[in-house]
């Protein structure tokens, strides 16, 4: 089991420590519920440095990420950060990732930490340009501080205007007067706030600076249980629930990251299917009976027929019902279609209705 560089302070601080994509890691510190709220309404950090990133460097940089990736990083200026997949041969997803531009000659791709190696290996199969690949994954951590008070609880720690980043973007700076930090205005929270990546022998002396700048704002550290339930009330993906290397983006509602004005891997059967539709599809859904939906739990019809199943759900502590995300056959996926989720083998109501399903 791998440690990130702050493992013993998730520890001292009586974090419920859980094994996952290989690191031991805090699941919860106060309590979920308590977690998510302190996200929505105020700010919270997240230990997130089980991430992978990679940097890409040399002019065939951006060729090789237009051959790997579904969006199209063309339009990408220094400083802007996009969200995209990478595209597997049999209609399925490698995984999902950001890309930095950080200039014209040089990108940072930020992937999932169950996916470094696979992620690895299957760009540096394709990377047949010459484009130098160096692996930063085990010597960066990173942390997500999110909410709608975190610039104000970070401002003090950075030269970079934080209120005026756009979303999606991203800024190298001086941040808790260390250089060259790269603080990014993403998240996967829906409720915003900044990424901030910096080397592991940085990381304790960035987390103490953000609690000492943010401790008027009542910031808190937040675990991976929190952040589950907030990236699923926006109703964003999660790789290995959601999608995986079986699903294509076109099933799984991320036709918006897959651009066919440029030619990447396997973007000739994806047309085909964003063309002609797909069996099924990925939609998110709210509970009308009362009960919580699960990952797996059967999704249903009226004759209870099998139509599909549960990839992501819970109880939505911000708006108190249960909410969820599942593969149904396409002719369930229209908004407002009735469908119930098999809950101990009892169908219960529930409605298929647009993401996000918390609107702020």
């Amino acid at each position: 089991m791998k440690n990130t560089a702050l493992t013993q302070i998730h520890e001292k601080l009586g974090a419920k420590m859980v094994p996952f994509a290989g690191y031991n890691m805090p699941v919860q510190y106060e309590g979920v519920n308590a977690e998510h709220l302190t996200v929505r309404n105020g700010v919270g950090v997240f230990d997130v440095s089980h991430m992978g990133e990679f940097f890409l460097k040399g002019k065939n940089a951006l060729a090789l990420i237009q051959k790997v990736t579904s969006n199209d990083a063309s339009v990408l200026f220094d400083g802007k950060v996009q969200y995209s997949c990478l595209p597997n041969y049999d209609g399925g997803i490698v995984d999902d990732l950001l890309v930095y531009k950080i200039s014209d000659t040089e990108y940072m791709l930020v992937v999932n930490a169950s996916n470094i190696d696979k992620d690895w290996n299957w760009i540096s199969k394709h990377n047949d340009l010459g484009v130098e690949m160096t692996n930063a994954s085990s010597t960066t951590s990173l942390l997500a501080i999110q909410g709608p008070l975190a610039a104000k609880a970070l401002q003090s720690l950075t030269d970079v205007d934080l209120a005026s980043m756009d979303y999606y973007t991203f800024k190298i700076g001086t941040f808790a007067g260390l250089k060259n930090v790269t603080i990014s205005a993403t998240g996967y929270t829906g409720s915003g706030g900044f990424e901030i990546y910096f080397k592991n022998e940085e990381a304790i002396h960035v987390w103490e600076s953000v609690f000492k700048a943010g401790a008027k704002y009542g910031i808190k550290p937040i675990g991976l249980a929190a952040r589950d339930t907030l990236r699923l009330e926006m109703g964003f993906c999660l790789y290995g629930n959601d999608i995986n290397d079986t699903t294509s983006p076109i099933e799984a509602g991320l036709s918006w990251i897959t651009k066919f004005n440029k030619d990447f891997i396997n973007a000739e059967a994806l047309k085909i299917q964003k063309e002609k539709g797909t069996a099924i599809k990925l939609v998110g859904f709210k509970m009308i009976d009362k009960g919580i939906p699960r990952h797996e739990y059967e999704i249903a019809d009226a004759k209870g027929n099998p139509i599909g199943h549960v990839t992501s759900g819970t109880m939505s502590p911000s708006l108190k019902v249960g909410v969820g995300m599942g593969y149904v056959s396409s002719n369930y996926a229209k908004l407002g279609s009735l469908i119930y989720i098999v809950v101990r083998d009892k169908p219960l109501k529930a409605e298929v209705v647009k993401f996000p399903f918390y609107k702020g």
